[in-house]
């Protein structure tokens, strides 16, 4: 009996084209949203602090000083750091900002180096390079926020330092908002990709009117100085983030911890405000 042909071969019906996501532009918004509700107990935190001045000023620095320095130990732990030595260091030169001058900070910080030794060979485990991040850590937090405890204690130093928190965040933000909604050029793709030449120059801009406009609202600081003020928070700023996003590049790591949950830990929040107590401390000191 002869074989049928083949009939002709059916095609399986075409599924029908998945409809095309629409990219969400509420992303950005939902990021700074979270941003603005990370920071508000922070900056209750800040501003209570601030106000107390004294003793409880360089009291509240120190829990943030050991944290960041500790995350900063933890980014590097293969090298075993000195911990131990490195927050004594940290709660060191702060306490000598509060009780003394930059040249007790200055005395601390070397007073700081046979500690260091003793306790690294204490340990048995830490060497040169365990004992660099750990000198690294205390200069980097620990000098910074004594900047910032030296400022609180100058005349109308809670003041300017509300000035530079201002400048700092909101010029932050600025950065934030213009790199999303204008960014082209890269800034420094090498070290941190995100972030653009527009959003810089947006985020200074901010920095230096938001600096300006906390500065009207005292009688005592003048127009030029608060304009001085803010174009050495807008320098200083983006330095303090890109010096950061190196260090963390380096590690390999996005975030240096979880303190603020998604938003990072407290090197992450505080990376602008290492650099800018410092160039805020001398600047007003050369104001006064």
């Amino acid at each position: 009996m002869a074989a049928r042909p083949p009939g002709p071969r059916r095609r399986a019906p075409a599924r029908a084209a998945a409809p095309r996501r629409r990219p969400r532009r509420d992303a950005p918004r939902s990021e700074l949203v979270g941003r603005l509700l990370v920071a508000i107990p922070a900056i209750a935190y800040a501003i209570t602090i601030i106000a107390l001045g004294d003793i409880w000023f360089a009291l509240g620095i120190l829990p943030l000083a050991i944290i960041a320095a500790g995350e900063l130990f933890d980014l590097y732990a293969d090298v075993e750091p000195v911990r131990l030595a490195g927050f004594i260091g940290v709660i060191a030169v702060i306490l000598a900002a509060f009780f003394g001058d930059g040249f007790h900070v200055m005395l601390a910080l070397l007073a700081f180096f046979p500690v260091l030794f003793a306790t690294a060979l204490a340990q048995r485990r830490s060497g040169t390079l365990g004992m660099a991040i750990t000198v690294f850590g205390v200069v980097w937090v620990g000098v910074a926020l004594a900047h910032g405890v030296l400022l609180r204690e100058l005349p109308h130093g809670g003041g300017i330092i509300v000035d530079i928190l201002v400048g700092t965040f909101i010029g932050d933000s600025g950065a934030y908002i213009g790199g999303r909604w204008f960014g082209q050029r890269k800034l420094a793709p090498s070290v941190s990709p995100n972030k653009t030449v527009e959003g810089l120059v947006i985020g200074m801009v901010t920095a230096v009117l938001a600096t300006w406009l906390a500065g009207t609202y005292q009688d005592w600081l003048s127009g030029t100085d608060a304009l001085l003020l803010g174009i050495g928070v807008a320098l200083a700023a983006p330095l303090g983030d890109l010096f950061e996003s190196f260090i963390k590049r380096d590690a390999g790591t996005k975030d240096t911890g979880r303190l603020f949950g998604p938003h990072g830990g407290a090197l992450d929040r505080l990376d602008a405000v290492l650099f800018t107590a410092v160039v805020g401390y001398y600047t007003w000191l050369l104001l006064l």
